[in-house]
């Protein structure tokens, strides 16, 4: 069964969904006023309390990596892009391009941007740290200021 809860959050309330203790998506403000609860799923905050507790040390700058089980649904192409997007280090970026070298297909930086864009798991699968080639920021499903705010975040830690 699904379930979910609200994590209020220096950037707004997220809403996390999973299920039996894992992590499934972590959606923005911004994209959560646009989901609807379904009425099979249930709300608990206990299932997601260590995703809780690691997030809030996370903005609190003392957590520079997550160690709680997650699963993004998506194609196999995505999922080796956000394998790779979890290997940037905390306080660092890369650019489309970069991922697009590590993971073989040194052509792929659009559809780079179109798996770093499907991430159903931001922050824990840290796709706010892909900037564009020249270092501007670029597009973000939370929006640019919540990119800017997570990426100096981790420049201060």
């Amino acid at each position: 069964m699904k379930q979910y809860c609200y994590y209020p959050s220096p950037i707004g309330e997220l809403l996390l969904t999973g299920s039996s203790g894992i992590l499934q998506e972590i959606y923005f403000p911004c994209e959560a006023e646009n989901i609807t609860i379904s009425t099979s799923m249930t709300e608990n905050k206990t299932s997601f309390s260590p995703v809780r507790k690691q997030l809030s040390e996370y903005f609190a700058g003392e957590r520079k990596t997550f160690s709680i089980p997650f699963s993004p649904a998506g194609t196999p192409f995505q999922g080796r892009v956000w394998m790779e997007l979890q290997k940037i280090p905390y306080g660092h970026t890369a650019s489309y391009g970069e991922i697009a070298e590590r993971i073989g297909n040194p052509k792929a930086c659009r559809a780079i941007g179109m798996a770093n864009g499907k991430n159903p798991i931001p922050i824990i699968i840290p796709c706010h740290r892909i900037i564009g080639k020249d270092g501007s920021m670029t597009g973000f499903g939370g929006g640019l200021k919540i990119k800017k705010f997570l990426l100096d975040l981790e420049q201060r830690g």
